[in-house]
Formats: structure tokens, C-alpha cells, sequence
């Protein structure tokens, strides 16, 4: 191990276990509240309790112990009878390659033990087999959340005080983890199974059954069928879809408890990221100096590169964390580019190990100021040349956010003359000066590209994406959100002729995600898509699912063109136009959504 490696990683130890041995043995929400457990769980854990009380009435109108079919557009509250059940044969359409979801649904008005949803197999009357290990389940289980703004306007802003807003128990958590549960009397519990069609399946229906059970038997059988149509999608990593989804591998690390960069971290990770390379994750995203975002999330993000100024004066830069993260990201192929924050971090202030004092140091100075020009300067030459001894170079894009015109001039100008061949990436605003100048230009979704814009960087090997964030009320991510949301970012994308979707946080977990997804500073959720444990969540699927949607529309489009399918193209383009943020309050995403699925799922 390198020296300087050994000194970073014993900094973050040091940090790291000053930070756990602030945690009490019981864990604390960001709230402030004791979750009556030990902190940070990963496998068994108790939902908080819920602060909705059952209405007594609805409940002496169930009966008996209800079971059957949701809807996937729905979070089905845990307090409430669920509505609209359905106990007759539910049949998904997929492509070959495509991941299809369901939700079974159990409402019971008395205590119920060890529930558990079986899925078998699937088969065709040809004798064709949809086997155990393309389908997955896991129950939908309940964290809490609050709500947008008082104004409705979105859900930015500092909240001091979750006494101000309503908080709920929502259902998002998807706990592939959890075998079974128990569930008391008057309560909901839904079930997730997603359906992965193998590649070069043979079309035709497959039919199988969920079995609902509890520790006493048989509660309900649902019947269940894939109609498998003769088309097909690529596998995940070949998707033209580009997926960016920032990382933050420091909150493994923290909600792990192991040292930063080790081999348990790494092996903490791989789960993750998995996720995120099957739902078609492109980008890795680096920090390459320290807080490029000024520690605004509760884990914030170390430098990944470590920075020395020699007693001498000069400068020296050790890159044995950045290449480690790399490479394991690499080898699980989610290796389309690396996205390096940030030249111009919202802080304008940089930290060293400075070999004079024997300790850590900062200097401040912003793009144009002679020692800014000059330190950044020599860190881009340094990691050009390193970039190109691994081979990543033209790989690897280096990265701002939010940054005004004229700041990215000044260092658009610092970056050229380091290295002219250095890829440069934005999200924020758009600017037309910009749109020549880089290679991946991802914008809010209130800004429009024009698309003889897009088309023109597309032609140019240049990626042109969008992004929300907390502003937008409707379309959102937020665990509040209606699910269908989530999938109308793949199709606004195809609408727009786009390449892609950005959020800013896959994983910047709040102090116990499982259980209380609020923070300090937007609306719950906005942190983070997936959770402790390597579980996905109703958000995750969704957006995954929105992906798939827009490579079904990039292959369509494909093929009607060149067969000359001028009528198909313009039923599939009327049914995209209908993806418009200004007429959600009208017309809901699971609406739209609904008709486009079965524009593209045409036989």
C-alpha cells in the first residue's frame, strides 16, 4: 500500500469512528427521534411505529383476511383496508428482456403470522418455462415521509422542524431480505414481484400462481400470466439509455461501519451498484476533491484523489482511492464514463495534506485567480497523464453542477489548457454557448434543448440529458410521490428525443434510510433511491422500468422508419406527446403511461 493511500485512508478512519462512536446503541432518525432498536440495520428491522390510527369503521367493513392483485401505481397505506383487489388472473406484457411488475396485496382485520408470498414458475402450453430464478419478490414495506412545501411549489428548503409538515408511514422499501412477516390487526401488506423475461424467450403466455400464506396456511392463491410478445430488448449494459444516478460510497461505508476503501467496503458496495448497473447505470461518479457539493448531505463526499504540497511548494497528487473505486465499478461494467467533481465546487475551497506543517490545510480561490488557474492546472495535467497510463482517459469527463456562464468560461479555459483533450460534462442551466463545448449537457426539465440540438450532438458522439431535482412538485422521486412519476422520466425522455435522465443521489442516505426517509433540507426521498441492505424500492422499479420504456421507443422508432411506417410513427408520436409536466395536475402519469404501454406493446 502506498503511503499517501495509508494517510487518507487513516484520516477516514478517524472520522469515520468519530462519527460512529457519536451514535447512541439505540438508533436516532435525522428527526430526532429513538427508533427503539440498534442503530443502522441491515437485515431484521421494526418499521417505525405508524401515526396513523386505523379508522375502526372500514375495517368492520373487510370481513375476513382479503388477498389479491394491486396496482403498481399505487402505495397501498398501511392503516387501510387496500381497494380495488382483484382475484382474477393478472396478465403482464413484456418484451423478451424486459422486466415486468406486479403488486399482491394481503388487508387483514386480525393478527397474522408469518406471511409469506410464494411464486413458482411459469409455463406455456409449448413447454416453455419462465424459472424461479427470473423472478423476484419482496414485501413493500413502510417508511415514514413527509410532503411538498406549504405552497406546493416543490420541496426544496431548510425544515428545522418536521413538526411543520405531515409525516406518514409510506410504502416504498422493497425487503427481498425478510422471508416473512407478522402482521397486526387492521393493517395492509403489500408484495413486489418483478418478472425478468430471459432473452430469446419463445413468445407466447405463461401462466404460474402466487400463494399468499401464513403461519396457520393458505390465505389465497392468485393466478398469474406473462404474455411474452416477439420482440426483445438488449441486456441492461447495452442500453442506449443514459442512466446517471450519483453515488455516494461513503454512506455505505458509514451505514456498513467499516473502514473506508477497504475490502469489506468494497464488498459492502457491490450490492448497490449492482443495482444500479441492472437498472442500466453509465456513470461512475468521482469526487476529486474534497466536499465538491460543501457537505450538503449527511454522509458528505471525501476526495477520492489526495492532494500534497510538498515543502518545496510543489504539487503532487495520489490517485490509489479514485482508481480503486474505478475499477471495482469497472468490473461490474458500469464503465460508459467517469463523471470527476468538481473544479468549481459550491465552496470554493480546497483541501491538501501540506508536507511543511505535517497536516491538513485549505486554500480558497475561485476560477481566474492566479492561484487557482495554477494548482488546478498541475492537478489536470497530472490526472490527464495518469488517465491515460490506466487507459481511461477518454472515458473520463470532468464535471460541474449548477454553475454560472461565466465561471464555466474561466474554467473551460483552465481545462483546455491542461489537456485539449480533456471530455467536459454540466448539469444546470442551459446555456447555447455551451452546447459545443460539452460532451454531456444534462439540464433542468423546465429548460428545452432544440431538437435540431440534440440531433446535432447526438451525431457528434455527445450525450444530452435532464434532471430533476427537489424544485419540481410533479414529475418527482420523492417517496411521497406517485410511482408512475418515476417511470415518466424514460418516457418525457423519448418524447423530448433525449438521451437520458440524471438524480443527483442513488444512495446519499439520511442517518436511518429504512425507516425514516426525511432530512434537514428537501422533501423525504430526495437523497436517495435504494436502501440498506441492497434493497430496491417502488421508486427504483419504476425508473427502471421508464428506461426499458424509452429503449422500446428508440428500437420502434427504429424500425418503423426504416420499413417506412409512416402511420405507426405517428400513433407512437401522439401518445409521447401526451408526457408533458404542465398536465399532471390534469392528467396523472399512470394515465399517460398506461396508453403508451400498450402503444408499444402492439403485437
Amino acid at each position: 500500500m502506498k503511503p499517501l493511500f495509508r494517510l487518507c485512508t487513516a484520516l477516514a478512519v478517524l472520522l469515520s469512528t468519530f462519527h460512529l462512536s457519536a451514535v447512541a446503541q439505540e438508533g436516532v432518525t435525522h428527526s430526532g427521534r429513538p427508533t427503539g432498536q440498534p442503530p443502522y440495520p441491515l437485515t431484521d428491522y421494526r418499521e417505525l411505529p405508524n401515526p396513523v390510527t386505523p379508522d375502526p369503521a372500514l375495517w368492520h367493513e373487510v370481513g375476513g383476511v382479503r388477498v389479491g392483485w394491486g396496482s403498481t401505481d399505487v402505495r397501498y397505506a398501511k392503516e387501510r383496508p387496500a381497494e380495488g383487489l382483484s382475484q382474477k388472473t393478472l396478465t403482464l406484457t413484456a418484451w423478451r428482456g424486459e422486466r415486468v411488475s406486479a403488486q399482491a396485496v394481503v388487508s387483514t382485520p386480525r393478527d397474522l403470522r408469518g406471511v409469506r408470498f410464494r411464486v413458482g414458475e411459469l409455463t406455456s402450453p409449448k413447454g416453455g418455462r419462465i424459472t424461479a430464478d427470473h423472478i423476484f419478490t419482496g414485501f413493500v414495506r413502510y417508511v415514514m415521509t413527509d410532503e411538498l412545501n406549504k405552497d406546493g411549489r416543490g420541496g426544496c428548503g431548510y425544515r428545522p422542524d418536521n413538526s411543520l409538515f405531515d409525516s406518514t408511514l409510506v410504502a416504498d422499501p422493497i425487503d427481498h431480505l425478510t422471508l416473512s412477516l407478522a402482521m397486526d390487526a387492521q393493517t395492509s401488506q403489500a408484495c413486489w414481484i418483478r418478472v425478468w423475461v430471459p432473452s430469446g424467450m419463445a413468445a407466447g403466455r405463461y401462466t404460474g400462481t402466487v400463494r399468499v400464506e401464513d403461519a396457520d396456511g393458505l390465505l389465497g392463491e392468485l393466478p398469474l400470466a406473462v404474455e411474452v410478445l416477439d420482440r426483445e430488448l438488449p441486456q441492461p449494459r447495452d442500453w442506449k439509455f443514459h442512466l446517471d444516478l450519483w453515488q455516494n460510497p461513503y454512506a455505505v461505508a458509514r451505514y456498513h461501519r467499516v473502514e473506508p476503501w477497504s475490502e469489506e467496503h468494497i464488498a459492502a458496495l457491490r450490492p448497490y451498484m449492482e443495482l444500479y448497473r441492472d437498472a442500466g447505470g453509465k456513470s461512475v461518479t468521482a469526487s476529486i476533491m474534497h466536499k465538491p457539493w460543501n457537505g450538503q448531505t449527511h454522509d458528505y463526499f471525501e476526495s477520492m484523489v489526495t492532494w500534497v504540497k510538498r515543502v518545496d511548494g510543489t504539487w503532487y497528487f495520489d490517485y490509489a482511492i479514485f482508481d480503486k473505486w474505478v475499477e471495482m465499478m469497472f468490473s461490474l461494467g458500469i464503465d460508459k464514463q467517469i463523471n470527476c467533481y468538481s473544479m468549481v465546487p459550491w465552496k470554493l475551497t480546497y483541501r491538501y495534506f501540506d508536507q511543511a506543517t505535517n497536516s491538513m490545510r485549505d486554500f480558497s480561490s475561485a476560477p481566474g485567480e492566479e492561484l487557482y488557474d495554477k494548482v488546478w492546472g498541475e492537478m489536470l495535467t497530472s490526472f490527464a497523464e495518469h488517465l491515460k497510463q490506466k487507459g481511461w482517459f477518454e472515458k473520463t469527463l470532468i464535471s460541474m453542477d449548477e454553475r454560472p456562464e461565466e465561471v464555466m468560461q474561466r474554467t473551460l479555459h483552465i481545462i483546455r489548457k491542461a489537456d485539449p483533450g480533456f471530455k467536459i460534462s454540466l448539469a444546470g442551466v442551459l446555456h447555447e454557448s455551451l452546447a459545443d463545448e460539452l460532451d454531456d449537457y444534462c439540464v433542468s426539465l423546465n429548460m428545452k434543448f432544440k431538437k435540431e440540438e440534440i440531433e446535432k450532438r447526438r451525431a457528434e458522439g455527445r450525450v444530452t440529458t435532464f434532471y430533476t431535482s427537489c424544485t419540481e412538485p410533479r414529475p418527482n422521486t420523492f417517496t411521497f410521490c406517485p410511482p408512475a412519476e418515476c417511470e415518466w422520466m424514460g418516457w418525457y425522455a423519448a418524447r423530448e428525443r433525449l438521451d437520458g435522465y440524471l438524480r443527483w443521489a442513488l444512495n446519499s442516505w439520511v442517518l436511518e434510510p429504512l425507516l425514516d426517509s426525511r432530512f434537514h433540507t428537501w422533501a423525504a426521498g430526495d437523497t436517495y433511491l435504494i436502501y440498506p441492505g441492497g434493497r430496491t424500492s417502488v421508486r427504483f422499479e419504476r425508473l427502471m422500468e421508464g428506461a426499458q420504456a424509452w429503449e422500446k421507443v428508440r428500437i420502434l422508432r427504429e424500425e418503423y422508419t426504416r420499413k417506412g411506417n409512416k402511420s405507426a410513427l405517428k400513433r407512437l408520436e401522439k401518445v409521447l406527446s401526451a408526457f408533458d409536466e404542465t398536465t399532471l395536475v390534469e392528467r396523472s402519469a399512470a394515465e399517460v403511461i398506461r396508453v403508451a404501454r400498450r402503444e408499444v406493446n402492439r403485437r
